[in-house]
């Protein structure tokens, strides 16, 4: 999706009256007027025909908007965190052994490159864990003959008396990730708070929501959004999710109050 399709999402996201039923009516002319002359309402119709975005006339004769479950999805980077964090856990680990030999080496990247996407912790660079079932990666084995002595996949729990919480802090990087989102509380705390009663602060506004993107992405894609029952102490990405709730519930009012002259 090009970067401006990805931005329009984004502000829309934000411009709903709520998250939970996300949708809105048409945008004021002014704020309309402003989009259209950055190229972002030329989008609309890619974002319908993706099914990100669905629209109709109401009663009023007013166009209304609606974002997909897809469309919220995505807006979010692909990633709910609520969702994520109150997911179950049956307590049991799943590990990810692999010795690839070095004449495979792009295999072992491209492996290693899909268990870090899939938010797996690494305890070694060949032993990587994840709360979660083997669901994916047992469907990408199931190609061909699986050979054990090079990958394998393993349920278990620790018999050693070590602890979840241990496992966690062993296999995740915790202070980078509650640095990442020490850094997004940052931008989050620089939101311009002028009225879009203007171009130049329209386009403040919007540099502004591109940083904020920027900083959550670079914090939620190396969080694993590990289930509640296994957050280290100190963990900061729920208060983060939730600051960042009440800072882009405000900056949607802004969108919607915008008055941006022509």
């Amino acid at each position: 999706m090009k970067p401006k399709t990805e931005e329009l999402l984004y502000v829309l996201l934000w411009a709903c009256d709520t998250l939970r039923y996300p949708t809105w009516r048409n945008l004021t002319d002014s704020f309309e007027g402003w989009a259209y002359r950055n190229g972002l309402l030329r989008q609309l119709q890619r974002l319908e025909k993706v099914k990100l975005i669905e629209s109709q006339l109401g009663s009023d004769n007013n166009r209304i908007h609606r974002l997909t479950e897809a469309g919220c999805l995505h807006a979010l980077s692909g990633r709910d965190p609520v969702r994520a964090w109150k997911r179950a856990w049956d307590g049991q680990w799943r590990l990810v052994l692999f010795d690839v030999p070095q004449r495979r080496a792009s295999e072992r990247a491209r492996l290693r490159r899909h268990l870090r996407d899939r938010g797996f912790g690494f305890l070694q660079n060949s032993v990587w864990v994840t709360p979660d079932p083997l669901e994916a990666e047992r469907e990408l084995l199931a190609t061909g003959p699986v050979n054990v002595e090079s990958l394998l996949l393993l349920d278990a729990r620790p018999c050693a008396g070590e602890s979840d919480e241990e496992i966690v802090l062993g296999a995740w990087n915790f202070d980078a990730i509650n640095k990442r989102y020490v850094a997004h509380g940052a931008v989050l705390d620089r939101r311009p708070r002028q009225r879009l009663n203007a171009d130049h602060a329209a386009e403040t506004f919007r540099r502004w929501m591109g940083e904020e993107r920027t900083a959550w992405l670079a914090a939620v894609t190396i969080d694993p959004l590990l289930p509640e029952a296994l957050h280290p102490p100190g963990y900061r990405g729920v208060e983060a999710w939730r600051k960042r709730l009440e800072a882009m519930t405000e900056a949607g009012k802004q969108v919607r109050r915008a008055k941006v002259s022509r």
